[in-house]
């Protein structure tokens, strides 16, 4: 027999999630970081057993009423078709009960995997439908994350875990050539945690700067100036920050031993008569050569700071929760992006410590989506999914560190109230898209057709 009710034991909640392996926006530290949102925490029992876990986050919104949300969906056994029939019918009493007008859940099952159907994923979007949820086709709606990511597998078949070598191996050449030369270039690297961060605020401030060039990914620190200490507070055993700065002087030792090597391969050159030896040499010292164009090219870049600055060039703000590293924020600033290539420093070093710490998965985060072509049938699964324009160059980047493609099951709607609902769905995006249109016409300067 089935019982589902309200969780008094947040402890015991946790250490459930822990163990099936939940995500860290599934556990009850998530609210403290979302709280514009209200939490309800749902358990259910067969025979005493606890068998489910659920986080619900509760908003109300103008117009369109209470909205609930479960983010990656209930913590359960999928496989289990009564445990979805049965939470599902205690859910639906839930939102009467609670007068919301819609729940929405996007559980985190993939559906595909590099293009491959599975099993699980198809079972589960047959059950949600069939148990009365319909499945949200428009990702732009999306309230917390689009359905696709790239996620690398950091362990074999066998179950022993990967080595960092065998990972590189996997990736482009020019990534392997990246990492494998980062640290001549000049580039170190800094691993923070919480209580550095408390002792050196500055460290925040050496993030905010990679954040404020990446894409348009800065909206959360300008909107919340606390938001990643706060982050950081909360998941504090499990949270954090890498960081990599662009050393002059390390640059500068790097070059002056290169122009050592130089020297000794003239005078070996001079003191044999081997040609085979002396074809080595110039190929070393013609690399060196072009390494040293390449020294002087970026002390042109960084012109700007002063020979004694050691500044941020890259940084990536990390969860391992779960058995999975999630990449939540990162990227580098243009300041010798091409140069030095941090981007691919910053994230071997973050999957170098997901192995450490003996994760499954290293998530290398979502990829926004455009629509897609919507099945005829509203019941059948995602369609083929596309990256945003802007997100094209991220997504060759996440592929080319080795990752596989997942496209996850979705998110699915429980409509409570027709009319609020719709409004929430159509009415609503209309009005922001329309005040939207407002503010540009208002702030485009006077002159301009």
């Amino acid at each position: 027999m089935l019982e589902f009710k309200i969780e008094n034991d947040l402890k015991e909640y946790d250490k459930f999630i822990n163990e099936r392996k939940g995500s860290f926006i599934q556990c009850s530290r998530w609210p403290e970081i979302k709280v514009m949102w209200k939490p309800y925490f749902f358990c259910g029992f067969r025979d005493g057993e606890r068998v489910l876990a659920c986080l619900v986050l509760e908003r109300n919104l103008s117009l369109c009423g209470k909205i609930w949300y479960i983010p990656d969906g209930p913590v359960t056994d999928y496989s289990d078709g009564e445990i979805i029939t049965e939470f599902t019918s205690f859910i639906k009493k839930e939102l009467k009960k609670h007068k919301i007008t819609a729940l929405i859940t996007d559980p985190h099952i993939p559906l595909s995997i590099n293009g491959e159907y599975t099993e699980e994923g198809l079972a589960l979007h047959k059950k949600l439908i069939d148990a009365g949820y319909i499945l949200n086709h428009d990702t732009e709606k999306y309230i917390y994350k689009s359905p696709i990511q790239y996620m690398i597998p950091l362990k074999k078949e066998d179950g022993t875990m990967s080595t960092a070598k065998e990972l590189l191996k996997k990736c482009e050449k020019g990534v392997r050539y990246s990492v494998r030369i980062g640290e001549n270039r000049g580039l170190v690297s800094r691993r923070v945690s919480i209580a550095e961060v408390e002792k050196e605020p500055e460290l925040l401030d050496d993030f905010a700067t990679v954040m404020r060039s990446t894409s348009e990914r800065d909206s959360f620190i300008e909107k919340k100036p606390d938001y990643i200490k706060r982050m950081m507070e909360v998941f504090y055993d499990c949270m954090d920050l890498t960081l990599v700065y662009y050393d002059k002087n390390a640059d500068k030792h790097f070059e002056d031993e290169r122009q050592k090597q130089y020297e000794a391969n003239l005078q070996k050159m001079e003191n044999t008569t081997r040609e085979s030896i002396i074809n080595r040499l110039k190929n070393e010292n013609e690399t060196i050569l072009q390494q040293s164009k390449n020294y002087k090219i970026r002390l042109e870049k960084a012109a700007e700071f002063s020979d004694k600055d050691k500044f941020v060039v890259a940084g990536g703000l990390t969860i391992r929760y779960g058995g999975v590293a999630s990449c939540l924020f990162g990227g580098s600033i243009n300041v010798l992006r091409n140069e030095t290539r941090p981007s691919h420093f910053v994230n071997y070093l973050r999957l170098c410590q997901s192995l450490e710490a003996e994760c499954d998965y290293h998530d290398l985060g979502y990829v926004l989506v455009n629509n897609f072509n919507i099945p005829e049938d509203k019941t059948q699964p995602l369609g083929e999914l596309t990256p945003f324009d802007s997100f094209e160059g991220i997504n060759s980047f996440k592929a080319s560190l080795g990752a596989n493609l997942y496209k996850f099951v979705g998110e699915y709607v429980i409509v409570n109230n027709k009319l609020r609902y719709n409004m929430y769905d159509k009415l609503i995006p209309m009005i922001k898209d329309y005040k939207f249109k407002i503010l540009q016409a208002l702030r485009k300067p006077k002159g301009d057709n």
